[in-house]
């Protein structure tokens, strides 16, 4: 009777007949890693899509270089620092993705080329005119141009930071600037 999945004193031996090409052992091996490999994934990240995608380049990780597993070590901590450091470059690939991105609300996204019913070209041309110059620029170059936050910042020898800061103060003036133009 084989059992279905392997104990952790068995990880040794399994991954010692795997490096010498033992399918079976290799799979058992996996297998049972998949579940502790998503328990250390969640200590480092609460997004369930994320634990996921990090498990997974996990176990590509530990394919790719399961040759370096020394059979005189312990095993658990070669696999935790595998899993920590892929979840960390997980959460770094996130936050420069993050960085990038900014908050918009749904009746913002007249500003990203769909005219909203009640503002034409022309009342928007006269909106954005009403913005101070830096706050029209970054308005201009993040929606209108499609550039990225870092591009716009470097644009304007800006941080990201003060990009975000000026595009969210930008976004507020338009919504007051176009209920105000809507009442009159």
């Amino acid at each position: 009777m084989e059992k279905s999945e392997a104990a952790r004193d068995e990880w040794p031996q399994l991954m010692t007949l795997a490096q010498a090409g033992d399918s079976k052992a290799y799979t058992r091996l996996l297998k049972a890693l998949v579940p502790v490999i998503r328990t250390l994934a969640r200590k480092h990240i609460a997004d369930e899509v994320l634990v996921e995608d990090v498990v997974q380049d996990v176990l590509l990780t530990v394919h790719r270089v399961r040759h370096t597993y020394d059979r005189n070590a312990p095993f658990l901590p070669w696999l935790m620092a595998i899993a920590n450091a892929r979840a960390i470059d997980a959460l770094r690939k996130r936050g420069r993705h993050l960085q990038r991105e900014v908050q918009i609300e749904p009746e913002d996204l007249w500003l990203a080329g769909t005219p909203q019913p009640s503002t034409s070209d022309d009342e928007l041309a006269l909106l954005l005119n009403q913005l101070p110059a830096r706050q029209r620029e970054v308005v201009e170059h993040v929606h209108l141009r499609e550039m990225t936050l870092a591009e716009t910042a470097t644009q304007h020898n800006l941080t990201v930071s003060a990009v975000k800061s000026l595009l969210h103060r930008a976004l507020n003036n338009l919504r007051r600037l176009g209920a105000h133009h809507g009442r009159s």
